[in-house]
């Protein structure tokens, strides 16, 4: 026989692959035993975090205590230094945007407090806008007295 004599067919659902039937009440049940269908039962064990068993709540207050903390985000008094700044400059956002070389999302996300603060970038609008945006002093003019 060649393989041009034989057949395969996808999507059937005869044979081993066949589709089970889950019977929920005893009535679906009896009534596929008199159908002389195949029935297994098996009974399930999920009882969750039910007052019978103080171990499931013991573990999950310890893994509510285990959660990990959120990154915190720039401040307030960040967001309004760079905002300040950057209409003292008479620059929209996308114009800051532009200057440090990131995208106008990123910008607005610092300006609304909303960013995750990045050294890289606060060091390249500090740059831009001629303020300082870290540390002391947020929102001072950059630079102080020169070295000797």
């Amino acid at each position: 026989m060649s393989d041009w004599d034989t057949v395969t067919k996808i999507g059937s659902r005869a044979g081993p692959g066949a589709r089970t039937h889950v019977a929920k009440t005893q009535s679906q049940i009896n009534s596929a035993r008199r159908a002389g269908a195949i029935v297994g039962t098996e009974k399930k064990y999920a009882t969750g975090n039910k007052s019978q068993d103080p171990a499931g709540q013991h573990l999950t207050k310890i893994d509510r205590e285990n959660e990990v903390k959120p990154p915190s985000t720039t401040g307030r008094s960040v967001a309004q230094a760079i905002q300040k700044g950057r209409q003292a400059k008479g620059w929209a956002q996308k114009d800051l945007s532009q200057r440090i070389n990131e995208k106008p999302q990123v910008v607005n996300d610092y300006e609304s407090g909303r960013a995750i603060p990045n050294q890289q970038v606060l060091s390249k609008m500090e740059r831009a806008l001629g303020i300082k945006l870290r540390g002391q002093n947020i929102g001072a003019p950059l630079g102080g007295p020169k070295k000797k």
